[in-house]
């Protein structure tokens, strides 16, 4: 190791409320663990900014380094599976929650907690897709089991979102047609550029209705957001077809009858990448550096470095942003 200081994000409970700054730490005050990573590349998800802001439903205790991402090279390593040099992920489990995370340059976290990077895939990229674009191909990998690409029109909401931009790449990659919902139809050439077919306003999904089921339309859906536009997306999927869901970005709520399961045979299939079992990571990454990798994945991320992450925060939070944002943590 060359150095046993470094520069990460840190976030403190003042009685003026929650602080941001980039501050000096030590490897010495990271957590234990069996893999120290030397972190070349992380990126920027609404749950790293929800634990910025303080919430303890992500974050219990501070002071806290945030980044639930992060792409690096083993620089010490106490287990069989892992050398020094090695270049890893590790994406989900405890980093970046209570656990000092990816906007650090260094973390510290173990061995189980990891992967190698596979072939075909640079640290930069593996970044660019990141908690997202995992949740992305978790979301597709469930849908592909109950859709063929010839069955009809693919819906998925919050489309220009990190996980929707996402999903729609990687669909479209797949041979689907893909239609795109979103609240900022003003990025309809963003959102054709990584392959939708049809881009939808979100006012025309959130008119709250008390009929059981609506004219049948979409094949499939990935949802990203909850709520109504989730309801009228289970009452609208076609016979046999598959909704996956991963946010509650408009509501946690969720108020159905049982006709569209019961009626339609639709499968309502919850997404978290979180826990993931690590066998199931491995296969699901090296199908996103190979055949599942979008074409376009470079054009769809910003790429920001540690001091600009504080404002970034507060752009996500009030919905400024579209794709990823890639945070480049080599100084």
């Amino acid at each position: 190791m060359n150095k046993s200081s470094y520069k990460a994000l840190v976030v403190e409970e003042t009685e003026q409320g929650y602080v941001r700054s980039v501050k000096s730490r030590t490897v010495e005050e990271l957590p234990a663990g069996e893999l120290l990573v030397r972190v070349a590349y992380s990126s920027l998800n609404y749950k790293d900014a929800l634990s910025c802001i303080g919430n303890k439903g992500v974050t219990k205790h501070y002071p806290h380094t945030p980044g639930i991402d992060a792409a690096g090279i083993v620089e010490h390593s106490g287990s069989s599976e892992f050398g020094e040099g090695d270049a890893v992920i590790v994406t989900g489990y405890d980093l970046g929650m209570n656990t000092a995370g990816g906007f650090g340059e260094y973390i510290r976290v173990p061995a189980a907690w990891a992967l190698k990077l596979p072939t075909g895939l640079s640290m930069r990229e593996a970044m660019i897709f990141g908690t997202a674009g995992f949740t992305a191909g978790i979301s597709v990998s469930r849908l592909v089991e109950r859709v063929r690409p010839d069955a009809g029109e693919v819906l998925v909401s919050g489309a220009t979102g990190g996980v929707g931009s996402m999903s729609v790449a990687i669909l479209s990659r797949l041979g689907y047609r893909v239609a795109a919902m979103t609240g900022k139809v003003e990025e309809r050439v963003f959102l054709e550029g990584l392959g939708a077919g049809r881009i939808l306003p979100r006012q025309s999904f959130q008119e709250s209705t008390d009929r059981p089921l609506l004219q049948a339309q979409w094949a499939g859906g990935i949802d990203t957001v909850g709520g109504v536009i989730l309801e009228n997306l289970i009452k609208s999927i076609h016979p046999q077809g598959i909704v996956t869901c991963c946010g509650n970005v408009a509501s946690a709520d969720l108020h159905l009858t049982v006709y569209p399961f019961i009626l339609r045979g639709v499968s309502l299939v919850g997404v978290d990448s979180q826990h993931c079992p690590m066998a199931d990571r491995i296969r699901l990454w090296e199908k996103l550096a190979d055949a599942w990798k979008p074409d376009m994945l470079s054009s769809m991320c910003t790429e920001i470095f540690l001091d600009d992450v504080d404002a970034c925060v507060d752009r996500m939070l009030a919905g400024k942003l579209k794709g990823r944002l890639l945070v480049n943590m080599q100084s």
